[in-house]
C-alpha cells in the first residue's frame, strides 16, 4: 500500500544522507535562507506543511501553530526542546520528537575542551603567538589553573553531565553534582574550582546563575556553560568577570544567539565564547539528522515517534 505523500518544511539543510530518506517518501521544502527564518518566514514556509523539521533556534509557539493548521508532526533537531511550546502542541495533538543520546559524547568532549582552554589560557597564549608577542620562554607568562585534581561541580547530572563526570575521572578530579544523591547547590558553588552547567532550560533554571550565585563561587573558580544561554544572567556574569568575583568563564551558548560582537559581555576579561558547537562533529550531527528524520517519518506514517518528547 502506497503511503500518502506529505509536505514537509525543513528550516535548515542537514549533514549526512538523512534528508534524502525524507525526500524519498515525502515532498520536502528546504528553507534556502542564509540565516534562520524569522517567525513570519517560518509561518509562511510551514503554512501548508504536515511535517516540520525544526532547529533549536526556531520558536514554535501557539501563534505559529495557529498559522499552520495542517501540521501534524514536529521533529526538533536537538536534544533540548525549550524552543517549542509543548502545551500548545499537545493541545493540538501534534507529537514532538527530539534527538537524544547521539550528541552526548560530542558535547561532553567540548565541555572538557572549554575547561582546559579557559583554565590554561589557551586563547590568550595562541593569540600572543599570532600577534608576535612570544619573545622567549618566560616563567610568569600565561599562568593558568590546574585541572588535574581540581573539584568539578556539575549542575544537571543527566546524560551529558554523567559523560563529563566520566571524563573528569581521567583527570582525577573530585566531582560534585546536584542530583538526588548529590549536594546542595550552595555547597557545590562554594566548593568547586569549575562549575559546569548541563541542566535543561526551564522557568526554574532561567538565570539560575545570577549575581547571588556567582558571589558564592570561589574567586579562582570558572564557569562553563554548554547547556542553554538563558540559564546564566549574562549581565551578572560580565560584572563577576570584571570585578574578579570569579576567575573566568567559557560559553558555548549565549542569550541571545548569535551574540553581537559589541555585546557588553564580550568586553569581559578571561572569557571564551564559541558559537554553540557542542554537537558539532560530523558523526554527531549526521546521527542527529537520522533521528530527526526517523521521528518525522514515523509520525507522518501514523506510528509513534521513536524519540517523542513526553
Amino acid at each position: 500500500m502506497r503511503r500518502t505523500v506529505a509536505r514537509c518544511f525543513v528550516t535548515h539543510d542537514l549533514p549526512g544522507p538523512a534528508l534524502d530518506r525524507l525526500r524519498a517518501e515525502h515532498e520536502v521544502d528546504l528553507w534556502a535562507g542564509l540565516s534562520s527564518p524569522t517567525p513570519d518566514e517560518l509561518a509562511a514556509g510551514a503554512a501548508d506543511a504536515e511535517g516540520l523539521l525544526s532547529m533549536l533556534v526556531d520558536r514554535i509557539d501557539a501563534a505559529l501553530l495557529d498559522r499552520c493548521p495542517k501540521l501534524r508532526a514536529i521533529a526538533n533537531y536537538a536534544v533540548g526542546y525549550d524552543n517549542i511550546d509543548l502545551t500548545a502542541t499537545r493541545a493540538r495533538g501534534i507529537p514532538v520528537g527530539n534527538t537524544p543520546d547521539v550528541l552526548t559524547d560530542a558535547t561532553a568532549d567540548l565541555t572538557f575542551a572549554l575547561i582546559l582552554a579557559i583554565a590554561r589560557r589557551l586563547e590568550d597564549a595562541a593569540a600572543a603567538v599570532k600577534n608576535g608577542e612570544w619573545r622567549t620562554w618566560e616563567p610568569d607568562k600565561y599562568l593558568g589553573h590546574d585541572v588535574h585534581g581540581a573539584t568539578l561541580g556539575i549542575i544537571g547530572m543527566g546524560r551529558i553531565g554523567r559523560a563529563v563526570a566520566r571524563r573528569a575521572a581521567g583527570f582525577e578530579m573530585t566531582v560534585l553534582h546536584t542530583s538526588r544523591d548529590g549536594v546542595a547547590l550552595d555547597e557545590l558553588l562554594t566548593s568547586s574550582d569549575f562549575v559546569s552547567l548541563h541542566c535543561p532550560l526551564t522557568p526554574e533554571t532561567h538565570h539560575l546563575i545570577d549575581a547571588e550565585t556567582l558571589a558564592k563561587m570561589r574567586p579562582t573558580a570558572m564557569l562553563i556553560n554548554t547547556a542553554r544561554g538563558p540559564i546564566v544572567d549574562q549581565r551578572a556574569l560580565r560584572d563577576a568577570l570584571v570585578d574578579g568575583t570569579i576567575a573566568g568563564a567559557a560559553l558555548d551558548v549565549t542569550d541571545p544567539e548569535p551574540l553581537a560582537p559589541d555585546d557588553p559581555l564580550m568586553s569581559a576579561p578571561n572569557l571564551i565564547v564559541v558559537p554553540h558547537i557542542g554537537s558539532a562533529t560530523h558523526q554527531a550531527r549526521a546521527d542527529m539528522a537520522t533521528l530527526a528524520v526517523e521521528n518525522l517519518l514515523a509520525a507522518l506514517d501514523g506510528r509513534p515517534m521513536p524519540h517523542e518528547v513526553r
